[in-house]
């Protein structure tokens, strides 16, 4: 079983392994905190060296503060985000971005963050980076960031927050079997600009994560708060996720497919974003809420599937590595 590979994230000093884990998951009043401490924990000593979390996952920079205590905070690249604090969703001001950095920075239990993103703007990028870029470039003249970045979908979103400075783009749902157009226009301009690629949900909102994805109405239309503009169309966070209806029909074909071949769609999944064409200039990021999701994960990544599984899978879905 291969180590996960050492990458680099563009002009960063950062080197992190392949596979980082995302703090997603480690969120809920459902999980104790004992479990999602292990899980932070068993990840780094499986090798992964980037922890990625954001204000608005709950519990999650808490937990992972107290994950990272006791001497394991000199084992990670942390990364976290402004923005989507509920006390301040989408106010791209000082005050709130000041106050959200002090916030994260309380709860991971550190003086240091080594990169920190702009979390989710949803129909602008110019506001964002403005003001809110500005007090991120000041803290990181101030040696407490190392890296600045935008978490976001929309190329267009990417391209322009290259144009202003950005070291790291973060997107999601757009490179996986499902979807690679992360690939046809952001992979590219960002390696052109030595700016780091982190490719998140690479397993699709768990529609690729080896249970059967299965609809369920009530996840879709009106009931899901905000999940339609004034047009209404989806918005570009939505696209492709588990609230997308249109996006059922291939996932469960490719997940049969898989299950008819006594092989998980998992497997196929992680690998795949782990070989998107990045040249070596970006990572994968998947949350896990329990070491043994961690463990599942880690062995996809690390377990290289046949050259004939991905030329039978290309000749029936027109995909592979």
């Amino acid at each position: 079983m291969p180590d996960l590979e050492v990458r680099r994230l563009g002009r960063t000093a950062m080197k992190p392994r392949a596979l980082g884990l995302g703090g997603g998951h480690l969120a809920g009043p459902e999980q104790t905190d004992e479990s999602a401490i292990a899980t932070v924990r068993t990840a780094i000593e499986r090798g992964v060296n980037f922890v990625d979390t954001a204000p608005d996952y709950g519990l999650s920079e808490k937990r992972i503060g107290m994950a990272l205590s006791d001497g394991w905070r000199d084992k990670v690249y942390l990364q976290t985000k402004v923005g989507s604090h509920p006390r301040f969703t989408r106010d791209w001001s000082k005050k709130a971005t000041n106050w959200s950095l002090e916030n994260s920075f309380k709860a991971l239990q550190t003086d240091y963050v080594d990169s920190v993103l702009i979390h989710g703007p949803r129909f602008d990028i110019e506001e964002p980076l403005g003001t809110c870029l500005e007090v991120m470039l000041e803290w990181k003249d101030k040696g407490r960031i190392g890296a600045v970045g935008v978490g976001v979908r929309q190329p267009e979103f990417h391209k322009r927050a290259i144009e202003a400075g950005v070291d790291i783009v973060l997107s999601f749902l757009n490179y996986t079997l499902l979807d690679q157009t992360l690939a046809d226009e952001t992979i590219p301009y960002a390696i052109e600009h030595d700016v780091g690629v982190i490719i998140g949900s690479p397993l699709g909102n768990s529609l690729l994560a080896g249970p059967e994805p299965i609809q369920k109405e009530e996840s879709f239309g009106a009931t899901v708060t905000g999940l339609h503009d004034e047009d209404g169309r989806i918005i570009p966070s939505a696209v492709g996720s588990y609230l997308d209806p249109a996006v059922y029909p291939p996932a469960h074909a490719m997940w049969q497919w898989c299950k008819d071949r006594d092989l998980n769609i998992r497997d196929l999944a992680i690998q795949f974003a782990l070989n998107a064409p990045l040249k070596g200039n970006g990572i994968v990021l998947t949350g896990s809420a329990n070491p043994t999701e961690f463990e599942e994960i880690y062995a996809a990544a690390t377990t290289p599937l046949s050259e004939t599984v991905w030329q039978d899978f290309q000749g029936e879905f027109g995909v592979r590595i």
